[in-house]
């Protein structure tokens, strides 16, 4: 059995159609929107093709429009693509949005899984890098013997005893330093980390066909051809 792991899509279409194929299942760990120029399309993609979705910040703050809780660096860039994101969804997309669970379990084979966006303790909000020790206490609180989480858009395999924690990165606003789009893979028991190049100047191109403040739109292009902001890794 073959699963695709994908998170952070953020409005990115270019990045998503551009994902390989060969799946048997596709589960999604949130933030389908903001920042990107294609919500919409990438709502209707995840529809179509995904088995299994958890609902990111983004997410949340499009269907029950309310604050993601962005940093301070990213609060602009967030608050111009909610709004304009706000603008473009029909009413049953936000309503998807907003019925999506914060967390599931599962069982594949004879593996159990727990996935959310964040971390258990704060399914949204929750922001732990790879070698933070919260992560011992977070898999104190769930049954899985993997956890699978999003937010932090920079990908991981954390082994913790005899448990794992995944984080697939970021398909559609990677923070790794490069701009290939990142995603996971679990096959017969096993993770792979992955990541493809994809064509960034057409996504780039409709952010600026958008007319987003000059700033707004060179950070947001900026993040997505370097994979990090104002050459920095964030």
């Amino acid at each position: 059995m073959k699963i695709g792991i994908i998170s952070d899509l953020h409005g990115n279409y270019e990045a998503l159609q551009s994902l390989p194929k060969h799946f048997d299942e596709l589960w999604v760990l949130g933030d389908l929107v903001n920042y990107g120029p294609e919500p919409a399309a990438v709502i209707d993609f995840v529809k179509r093709n995904s088995t299994i979705i958890v609902r990111g910040n983004h997410d949340h703050s499009i269907g029950y429009d309310v604050d993601p809780r962005c940093t301070t660096r990213f609060q602009k860039m967030a608050d111009i693509t909610r709004r304009y994101t706000a603008s473009v969804l029909k009413k049953n997309q936000k309503e998807f949005l907003r019925a999506l669970p914060l967390k599931l379990e599962l069982k594949r084979r004879e593996t159990s899984f727990y996935l959310c966006h964040a971390k258990p303790s704060d399914p949204l909000y929750g922001y732990c890098h790879e070698q933070s020790e919260e992560w011992v206490h977070e898999l104190d609180h769930i049954k899985g013997e993997v956890l699978l989480v999003g937010h932090t858009h920079t990908p991981f395999i954390r082994r913790i005893g005899n448990r794992v924690v995944v984080n697939p990165g970021s398909l559609g606003q990677p923070k790794t330093g490069k701009p290939d789009a990142c995603y996971a893979v679990w096959e017969d028991g096993v993770f792979q980390l992955k990541s493809f190049p994809y064509n960034v100047d057409k996504t780039a191109g409709r952010l600026r066909a958008l007319d987003f403040p000059e700033e707004v739109e060179r950070d947001l292009i900026t993040v997505l051809q370097t994979g990090s902001l104002l050459g920095t890794r964030v």
